[in-house]
């Protein structure tokens, strides 16, 4: 009987030793999986989980790129900063064009509004070499329509009434209700001329800062040089003639391929590089690439004096050859001539 009771006993220790290290497997197998799914849910980028001013919605910055990694190295943590300070969630779009076209600024800004639509409820169309330095611009929500930060009175070199570029935010319903931005201007310039025509038509208002007193000097810092990076300001014939308000194209006739889209962390600051390949419909806006003749007078137009001269010499010395070859064919006897002798 005794032995019975021991034998018991024994049993029951070892069930409960069994039970025991069957519930510590269990706590060892579920903790990494806690962890893990802890970590996945802390990526918030560039966001800034304390703001006020921008309560209850996020800005995306889009910043239509191409060639200009200096720029993009000061841009980035400048304006990761200057919005913390006003404590606006944000994240930063950098959109490059990696085809062989013409730079393309309506078609860029129109794809990194369709690449962060779902994140973000307003953009800033903002120009990768312009800087806000004056801490009250505000980047708040544009609630009440379009808000131009770099007002012509303060832009250090666009004046003119109509001028809505640099910096423009707008609400994702209303860039969605005008359509986005034309995706016919190829080269630099007049996108943002036409997009003013689309809020106009709208019926929008365009509203600026105010009691801003740094002047055109002393609220944006440009930092383009235009011997380092050249724009394309060539305008063909029929580029000029299609200059006026496209109702034809925009954010529902974008066509592209996002070829790789990666994140780019700069002195702490992030960024989401989108590289995209235009495509462009070479009927419509034939335009899209410069003709070849052009393109020769700009490759020219960057050499410094001493290669000019080369340069344009080879292609005297080009021409000249042809001459004479022209000048031998036609002193050669033709073989009717030769038959007369």
């Amino acid at each position: 009987m005794a032995h019975h009771l021991r034998t018991s006993r024994v049993i029951k220790l070892l069930i409960l030793c069994l039970l025991a290290t069957v519930v510590v497997v269990i706590v060892l197998a579920i903790q990494p999986v806690i962890q893990e799914t802890s970590c996945q849910c802390t990526t918030n980028r560039n966001t800034h989980t304390g703001f006020e001013s921008g309560k209850g919605h996020q800005l995306a910055i889009i910043v239509p790129f191409r060639d200009r990694f200096e720029q993009l190295q000061e841009f980035v943590p400048h304006i990761h900063q200057f919005l913390n300070a006003q404590k606006i969630r944000h994240v930063i779009y950098v959109i490059n064009q990696v085809d062989k076209y013409r730079f393309n600024r309506g078609s860029l800004i129109n794809i990194g509004f369709l690449q962060s639509r779902e994140e973000s409820d307003y953009i800033a169309m903002h120009d990768v070499d312009l800087l806000p330095m004056n801490p009250d611009l505000s980047y708040s929500f544009p609630r009440n329509g379009p808000f131009h930060v770099a007002a012509p009175n303060l832009h250090p070199k666009y004046h003119y009434d109509d001028f809505v570029g640099g910096i423009l935010l707008v609400a994702n319903d209303h860039f969605q209700m005008l359509n986005g931005m034309s995706n016919k201007f190829w080269g630099w310039g007049r996108e943002d001329d036409e997009f003013y025509r689309r809020i106009i038509d709208a019926k929008l208002t365009v509203t600026r800062p105010t009691g801003i007193t740094t002047g055109e000097n002393g609220t944006f810092k440009h930092v383009h040089d235009e011997k380092i990076i050249s724009r394309d300001m060539i305008q063909t014939v029929e580029q000029k003639k299609n200059a006026k308000r496209d109702r034809k194209t925009g954010l529902d006739t974008m066509n592209y391929t996002v070829v790789s889209k990666n994140n780019l962390h700069i002195e702490g600051a992030e960024c989401i590089v989108v590289n995209v390949h235009l495509h462009c419909d070479t009927k419509s806006t034939p335009w899209c690439e410069l003709p070849y003749s052009v393109k020769q007078l700009i490759k020219l137009h960057k050499l410094q004096p001493e290669e000019q001269k080369t340069w344009l010499q080879q292609r005297l010395n080009n021409v000249e050859r042809v001459i004479m070859a022209r000048r031998a064919a036609d002193e050669k006897p033709s073989a009717t001539q030769r038959s007369d002798r």
